[in-house]
């Protein structure tokens, strides 16, 4: 099994003390894979049983550890009714809340992740056509939740094992938050912290790839229906296709992309693309010789760091109505723009917050080879909804986000394995 010595190599752990280094022996490696084997061998893809499924593995795991767990199940009429409600793409007819705690008070840290995962797609694209298999090989671990973010889950709770093994007394509690939908939406973290569950900082496990990310860019889900006329096919010009008025829209669309992607923010400049702008499908017509009297296209659409959503909106709706007022028949037939699905905000950590120097130096001494890179995520995460809170977050977490939701997902298990002794270090540091 992987020990310390293939997480970290001969890094100096001179500034770790006599408790901590105790800490890091006490990750328990094989203990950690065999979790995250359970764990992505439960396939809790959004909406489904299996979703709930992984918070009863959770909660019982927590348990065991001696934590105070709280698993509860969500009243999704009250919470979806709330008008700050972040948004939900797919049914749910029961969802449950997931927090461990470790003492009494305000904890000096949170340790965040998600359970659930996107849906595998086309099984025969798998390595063994199973996403959920778990396979192991030359340590690395593969399926569907391996990346994104179970690898961060196992390692929230190895650390937790550590630290619990080690008998430390806290002086401030600690905390851990296992939170559903966050993929289509953040409802599991929009829950929790509306049950009360708020802390000094939270470290959220998302794949970071080495780095660590003190700031997501937000996304927001358009629909656009544009109206056509229909007529025979033979006689097209007696009516107006909409599939031919969706053009001066996306070029529109592909103007605003360019124009709010001119000066990104400085976390994201690292990127070819801080802020995307894309049409994901379209759908018109229902007749071969028929002109189509309607197109519907749906699309992501990037919120800038910092930005409040209503204004990235009205930029959108703006660029839309610009575009109908120069063509003839649309300036009389408006595209219709609705906004469905998540609603993710940008999210940023305060500048000069110690959260990003203790989780560096954290990060440090449990054996990274280099000082992790600083730089912010274009994609939305539950980040902004804690530091909407007013609860300073970053990201810091095992695997690469290039691998996530795809069909060759997988994390390296050394990964996993140092991130649980960084965890393990922050949180004593913090809380101890």
């Amino acid at each position: 099994m992987l020990g310390p010595a293939a997480v970290g190599g001969g890094h100096d752990v001179g500034m770790v003390s006599e408790v901590e280094r105790a800490v890091l022996a006490a990750v328990d490696d094989g203990r950690i894979v065999a979790d995250l084997r359970e764990l992505v061998r439960i396939p809790s893809v959004d909406g489904t049983p299996a979703e709930n499924d992984a918070q009863v593995w959770c909660a019982q795991r927590l348990r065991e550890l001696g934590m105070e767990v709280d698993h509860w199940p969500l009243d999704l009429p009250a919470i979806t009714a709330d008008p700050e409600f972040p948004g939900m793409e797919v049914e749910r007819t029961q969802a449950w809340g997931c927090v461990g705690t470790l003492g009494r008070g305000t904890p000096g840290l949170i340790l965040n992740g998600h359970v659930d995962v996107v849906p595998a797609g086309d099984l025969a694209l798998w390595p063994d056509g199973d996403p959920f298999s778990a396979t192991v090989s030359d340590a690395v671990m593969w399926g569907r939740g391996t990346c994104d973010m179970k690898g961060g889950v196992a390692a929230i709770i190895g650390a937790i094992a550590a630290i619990v093994a080690c008998g430390i007394t806290l002086r401030k509690p600690l905390a851990v938050h296992t939170v559903v939908g966050e993929e289509d939406g953040g409802v599991g973290a929009f829950a929790t912290l509306g049950r009360g569950y708020h802390g000094e900082a939270c470290l959220i496990a998302e794949p970071t790839a080495g780095g660590v990310i003190p700031a997501n860019a937000g996304s927001l889900t358009f629909r656009l229906e544009i109206a056509g006329l229909a007529t025979h096919g033979s006689t097209r010009t007696r009516g107006v296709s909409a599939i031919a008025k969706f053009e001066p829209i996306h070029q529109a669309l592909q103007a605003l992309e360019i124009e709010r992607n001119r000066d990104p923010h400085p976390l994201l400049k690292h990127l070819e693309l801080a802020n995307p702008l894309s049409v994901g499908t379209i759908r018109a017509g229902d007749w071969a010789s028929t002109v189509p009297d309607l197109l519907v296209a749906e699309g992501r659409y990037g919120v800038r760091l910092g930005e409040p959503v209503a204004d990235a909106r009205q930029a959108f709706e703006q660029a839309i109505a610009e575009a109908c007022e120069k063509d003839d028949w649309l300036r009389d037939h408006p595209v219709k723009i609705t906004w469905p699905g998540g609603v993710f905000a940008s999210g940023l950590l305060p500048e000069g917050d110690p959260l990003l120097d203790d989780t560096l130096q954290a990060a440090t001494d449990a054996g990274a080879t280099a000082v992790p890179e600083v730089k912010g995520g274009p994609y939305g995460s539950d980040l902004r909804q804690y530091a909407a809170a007013g609860i300073p977050t970053l990201q810091y977490g095992p695997g690469d986000v290039r691998y996530a939701h795809a069909t060759d997902e997988h994390v390296a298990l050394a990964e996993v394995l140092h991130c649980a002794r960084t965890y393990a270090l922050l949180a004593v540091r913090r809380c101890a």
